[in-house]
């Protein structure tokens, strides 16, 4: 099979499984067995049943319902780290690839002083700095995202910035900001594309990791990282309420790694190499 029709199969797959997260989450108020924050002491760590499928928790909550609302917080926390990561990295990124001189200078050191520090480590302590919120975990995630979107933008623009249609666009008299928007920046366009989809998986990731340290969403807001530090403690005795939130975040995760490999191939993109 050809590369570009392999990796077409292997985004429609990745695509398929997102998709349905992503709707389970969404519909999530209308398709949960329960409110995921009733609390049903003399049901607690109950297994899985027809009445609720996935079991119950420590506290006798449903682990269906919080698995499905806690899909939200992920991909919430998901999409807005990568979207403002996205308009940090490429904003700066286009202004050094296209200033060059002490501009560009200036703007690779920052970006290296970033990519210095582990980035799970920093988030935690920003983080832990700021206290437990959603919007707390995205701001962190986003501080730490966008080094790498930067770095790949400005070697993009860098490169197309000496090509002969930006020629002809400075001869025509078109502004700079102009090329950079409608004719350099669309070309970027396939390469971040795939990074994107890397980069919003260690969002989730990472996500998952502060609440499991308790700094993430602060309870009782469900979300899949929580419920695993939660359940780990009955894990002998109730493995499912931290076996399902585990496999759930494993697949969202996966979904993305396919996503992002099956357009890298079908988009014939072969220098992606800043996962976070």
């Amino acid at each position: 099979m050809p590369r570009s029709a392999h990796g077409r199969l292997t985004a429609r797959a990745g695509a398929l499984v997102l998709l349905t997260l992503c709707l389970a989450g969404l519909a999530a108020p209308l398709v949960a067995p329960v409110d995921p924050l009733t609390v049903t002491l003399q049901e607690r760590l109950r297994p899985p049943d027809a009445a609720h499928p996935l079991g119950r928790d420590a506290l006798g909550r449903d682990v269906l319902s919080r698995l499905l609302h806690g899909a939200r917080v992920s991909f919430v926390v998901g999409v807005a780290t990568l979207t403002i990561s996205l308009l940090i990295g490429v904003s700066l990124g286009a202004l050094a690839g296209w200033s060059g001189g002490w501009i560009d200078e200036a703007l690779v050191r920052l970006i290296d002083v970033f990519l210095a520090f582990p980035g799970l480590l920093l988030a935690i302590a920003l983080a832990a700095v700021l206290g437990p919120s959603l919007s707390n975990v995205v701001l962190a995630l986003s501080l730490l995202g966008w080094p790498g979107y930067a770095r790949l933008t400005r070697a993009e623009v860098a490169s197309l910035r000496r090509r002969e249609f930006v020629s002809a666009a400075q001869a025509l008299g078109a502004r700079p900001i102009r090329i950079v928007l409608a004719h350099v920046l669309p070309l970027a366009v396939p390469t971040l594309l795939v990074q994107a989809t890397f980069g919003m998986a260690g969002a989730i990731v990472a996500e998952a990791s502060l609440s499991f340290l308790g700094l993430g969403v602060a309870p009782p807001t469900p979300s899949w990282g929580g419920m695993i530090a939660e359940g780990r403690t009955f894990l002998l005795v109730a493995p499912h309420v931290t076996l399902f939130p585990g496999l759930a975040l494993a697949t969202t995760v996966l979904a993305l790694q396919l996503l992002g490999d099956g357009l890298r191939d079908a988009l014939d993109v072969r220098d992606v190499g800043l996962r976070p």
